[in-house]
């Protein structure tokens, strides 16, 4: 097994695939790519925000700069199995993901303020300094069932396919489960291309023959836009 990777920096290219473009797709890269260290996983995420939603408010404007939190299982987790709190920023389309190890029990007691980090590094102090600047809480899981793959001549190429995305805004826990409403229409999948610099030709030559193009979904910007911007919204009385 390899070691546990915890700073990223690469550019993430996203796709949504209707079931017919993702069998094509599927075809297409027989041959050229192969499956990852850990090829399938159920992903799960706890996405923080402030009570206004300030955070995904922002990111949806699409700015130069823009950061979120969130914390990621591989797997549902037990309270004392690994997640990754994860600070993750973008600059000028390039994106750059750190993250620190620890148990679920213990994320979720530091994330509160219940308990110091279990550790004091760079990775910690730019999470606390994040905490401080921003008063942010539990507002969404999301969780997927997640394909991982590698190029075979180029293992720093990864591509993903993620189905079956599904969304929570109760039971604010990654140890609660998997469960949620859909995100997207069934059958449809999100396929992610990360890699560190420019993509191969045969790649770039292999998207314009099927003709996918790349699109800007969040995951989480969809889950506000789609559902928890209208109940935010429902809550609000508003005065004319």
């Amino acid at each position: 097994m390899g070691e546990t990777k915890l700073t990223f920096k690469r550019l993430e290219k996203k796709y949504l695939l209707s079931p017919q473009q993702y069998a094509a797709v599927r075809r297409a890269l027989e041959g050229r790519i192969r499956p990852d260290e850990y090829p399938k996983s159920t992903v799960c995420s706890l996405y923080y925000d402030t009570a206004d939603f300030a955070l995904i408010r922002h990111s949806i404007e699409a700015p130069v700069y823009k950061e979120k939190l969130r914390v990621r299982s591989y797997n549902v987790p037990g309270p004392d199995d690994t997640v990754f709190i994860e600070l993750k920023k973008k600059f000028k389309g390039m994106v750059y993901k750190r993250r620190v190890a620890m148990s679920a029990a213990r994320a979720a007691a530091y994330l509160a303020g219940e308990a110091p980090p279990p550790e004091n590094s760079q990775m910690t102090r730019e999470i606390d300094w994040f905490l401080h600047e921003n008063a942010v809480a539990p507002r969404a899981v999301i969780a997927c069932d997640r394909s991982a793959y590698v190029c075979v001549e180029d293992s720093e190429l990864r591509i993903t396919f993620d189905e079956n995305l599904r969304w929570r805004e109760d039971e604010l826990d990654l140890r609660c489960g998997s469960r949620g409403e859909n995100l997207l229409e069934p059958g449809w999948v999100l396929m992610e291309i990360k890699i560190p610099g420019t993509a191969p030709l045969w790649l770039a030559h292999l998207l314009s023959e099927l003709s996918l193009f790349p699109t800007s979904f969040s995951k989480y910007g969809t889950c506000y836009k789609n559902h928890l911007l209208r109940e935010y919204f429902n809550g609000v009385i508003v005065c004319v």
